[in-house]
């Protein structure tokens, strides 16, 4: 969580001076590679690095590999378009609510049952979000626009990674999000390309590293420890972009965005909760 938020940070830097289908086609194109070579490394002895990959491509469920990498695109680019106008952490305010929007999609999506308490969790998630959108009161910002879509795709980016996640494994599920979402900005990034400056190739290159790194802790963290239990320590990201956005930007969210962003957090628990309680027959 750390590291996305000094990834973050990068990103709300470069998104003033550079178009998203340039940043996203240098983040998705250094994941890429580094996906080729985890599929490759474990392509097993005697194997080459093209049967390795080869292998790394075999998928049982094709069109929703591809959908769910073209979601996770097009959720990075409204997150870019949402920091070039709002603070970090009145962003990721918003994007808190993505655990309780995933709730929601669970029962058309994987035919889970949600029970009422969680419902009323939910609903009071998005009350949340209304206390720091705040449209009876002023004009709403396109970037709080920009951030609730981000919220809503990176929930289906979720409950579509749960849906693959049971026919393939994640090796498979990278080289995917790597290939599709390098393939697709590389035709779209040379009508936004800016030529960048030495120092902005070190933040360019950055970024993608601290991008791929991020993910790949995250798989890590979820190979050893059920989501479950990992899941709280996302809302700890808040309070490091709230940290990053003072010490670089001087940005620091107002009390309504404050109190809504706790109610979210809040009802982002107790779902939680009930569900540890509800997997234990409670």
């Amino acid at each position: 969580m750390i590291v996305f938020a000094f990834q973050d940070a990068i990103t709300k830097h470069l998104s003033g001076v550079y178009a998203a289908p340039q940043l996203l086609l240098v983040r998705f194109a250094v994941f890429a590679v580094v996906a080729v070579a985890i599929n490759a490394r474990g392509s097993g002895v005697g194997m080459g690095v093209g049967a390795g990959l080869r292998a790394g491509f075999r998928t049982r469920c094709f069109w929703l590999q591809v959908l769910r990498a073209l979601v996770i695109v097009a959720e990075t680019g409204f997150f870019i378009l949402s920091v070039r106008t709002l603070p970090l952490a009145d962003a990721h305010a918003i994007l808190a609510v993505s655990p309780l929007i995933v709730t929601a999609l669970s029962v058309p999506f994987l035919g889970e049952r949600v029970g009422s308490r969680r419902w009323v969790a939910v609903l009071i998630g998005f009350a949340g979000i209304l206390i720091i959108l705040r449209p009876s009161f002023r004009v709403v910002d396109i970037g709080m626009v920009y951030a609730l879509i981000t919220a809503v795709l990176f929930a289906l980016y979720l409950v579509l990674t749960r849906i693959v996640s049971l026919k393939d494994g994640s090796g498979t599920s990278m080289l995917y999000m790597g290939a599709v979402g390098a393939g697709v900005t590389a035709v779209l990034a040379p009508f936004y390309w800016i030529s960048p400056d030495l120092e902005d190739w070190a933040f360019l290159l950055g970024l993608a590293a601290l991008s791929t790194i991020a993910h790949l802790c995250l798989l890590r963290a979820l190979s050893m420890a059920p989501a479950a239990i990992l899941q709280p320590f996302n809302y700890t990201l808040l309070v490091w972009v709230t940290a990053v956005g003072f010490f670089v930007f001087g940005d620091f969210p107002d009390t309504p965005t404050i109190i809504g962003a706790g109610v979210v957090v809040a009802s982002g628990l107790y779902t939680f909760y009930r569900e540890r309680v509800r997997r234990v027959g409670g």
